[in-house]
Order: structure tokens, then C-alpha cells, then sequence
């Protein structure tokens, strides 16, 4: 089950609950006792549940708890961030306090360890210089996040930064956005490595060539990587794989079921 909207941390606030999406992970996890965690041992039963669209701000101390105490939830979460200088955020309309972002980031990495964290940045917003974006390289070389997309700013009329207008050169943000990535494939490779030897459970989704082609709880459906397995699978099978090899976005693995 994967849990997704526009924020999914505001779930409930309308309500006037401070920690709805905790207190709706809780009740989803109830609902799946007895079906077991994610080891595949049980078949049906709601085995992963994934949070997509977390908004920084609204991370509680209550949702971290919850997330890491239950094995059904997956230890990842996609936070979008957008950027990491304060003034950027500040003309984004966002809440520019990246210190707090950091605390947060390390509270709930200290709590669920191999905690994946997804996020996105925007490359060449109105107004963002050189020292800016060198903020932004210098966070995503701290934090190293398992997975990271970024965009182009694209003018909109009618949005809220159309009085900024494009002063940015295309070129200018073609060139920032290839070095963000530039410097997360590196980081991706790296952490991707780390995971050589290692085993972890894979969701099998269908076959190419004859390799099984699946998730682990690290990769969403269709933005983030995959594990490649050899071994005679079955599509919806969670399987424990043994990762052989590290590539910058995929891994692959041999399953050692049989």
C-alpha cells in the first residue's frame, strides 16, 4: 500500500488532528495483524506500507515513533524539499528554516536505521545565484539522500512566482541542474554500494530477459531504481535476495530461497 496526496502529513488536520497520519498508520497496521511484517513468510495481508509526500514540517516525534516501530510501515519516506538556501525558500513561499530540516532528517535516520529518503530540488528559480545554488550542492553532499529527483524552473503564468518572472538563463539552469545530478549519481552509487552483501526483501514485478525485475522497501513504483534477481521467482512474491552488485540507481542480487 502506498499512501500518497499533496501532503499526507496534513492528513487530519482538517479535523483538528495534530498527528493524523501517525493515528492512520496505527489503525492501517492494526488492520494487518497477523499477516506478518515484510519477510514474506505470509501470503496476502498488507505486508509494505510506504509514505510518499511528507512536508518537513509536519514530521512529528509521534509519526517517527510510529514509523519505527512497526514493520509493516517501510523505512522510507519522500520529502520534498525543493531547495536549501533560506532565501530560495523564502522566495518559494516555503519555510526556510533548513537547520530544523537537518535535525529532523538526523532524528528520524537515528531512529530507523537504513531509513531511505527520497526528495526533490528545483534548479534555477528567479533570483537563485551561484552562492545559493553552492548551498544547495553543499546540503545534498551532507545529507547524501538515497534518492533525488530535480527540475528545471519552468515560468507558469497565474502561479504564485510569475511577478519573479525567468531571469535565469536557460543554459545557466541546464548546467546547475547537470551538476545536482552529476553529484547525486555519485552519492546514489556509493550508498547503492553499501548494500553488496547485504540481503534484502524484494517485491517481484515481472521478468526481462529472463532476470526478475523487483523493489526493496528503498524504491517507490516508477521513480526510484530497481533490483534485478537471478533465480526462479514469482510476480507478487516478496523474496529475501542476496545484492551482488551496485549500479548508480539499480542493484542486482541473487535470490537465495531456493
Amino acid at each position: 500500500m502506498i499512501l500518497i496526496a499533496q501532503d499526507t502529513t496534513d492528513y487530519g488536520h482538517d479535523l483538528g488532528m495534530k498527528d493524523g497520519l501517525a493515528v492512520l498508520l496505527e489503525r492501517l497496521v492494526k488492520e494487518a495483524a497477523g499477516h506478518g511484517p515484510h519477510t514474506g513468510e505470509t501470503e496476502g495481508g498488507l505486508q509494505w506500507i510506504r509514505v510518499m509526500y511528507a512536508y518537513p514540517g509536519y514530521v512529528t516525534d509521534r509519526l517517527i515513533e510510529v514509523m519505527s516501530t512497526n514493520k509493516q510501515i517501510l523505512p522510507y519516506l519522500d520529502m520534498p524539499l525543493q531547495h536549501a538556501h533560506p532565501k530560495t525558500l523564502y522566495r518559494m513561499r516555503r519555510p526556510s528554516n533548513i537547520d530544523w530540516v537537518h535535525k529532523t532528517l538526523g532524528k528520524m535516520r537515528a531512529a530507523m536505521p537504513g531509513l531511505a529518503i527520497r526528495t526533490t530540488f528545483i534548479v534555477g528559480y528567479p533570483g537563485e545565484t551561484e552562492e545559493e545554488f553552492q548551498t544547495l550542492l553543499d546540503f545534498v553532499g551532507a545529507m547524501r539522500f538515497d534518492r533525488l529527483g530535480a527540475f528545471q524552473f519552468s515560468f507558469e503564468p497565474g502561479t504564485s512566482s510569475e511577478p519573479l518572472g525567468d531571469p535565469i538563463p536557460s543554459e545557466v539552469k541546464q548546467e546547475r541542474y547537470e551538476r545536482l545530478m552529476e553529484l547525486q549519481q555519485s552519492i546514489s552509487l556509493q550508498v547503492n554500494q553499501s548494500y553488496v552483501g547485504k540481503t534484502l526483501d524484494v517485491l517481484v514485478e515481472g521478468f526481462d530477459n529472463g532476470i526478475s525485475v523487483g523493489r526493496s522497501y528503498r524504491d517507490a513504483p516508477e521513480i526510484d531504481g530497481l533490483v534485478l534477481v537471478e533465480g526462479k521467482t514469482k510476480v507478487g512474491e516478496i523474496i529475501p535476495v542476496k545484492i551482488s552488485g551496485a549500479m548508480p540507481y539499480d542493484l542486482a542480487g541473487v535470490y537465495i530461497g531456493e
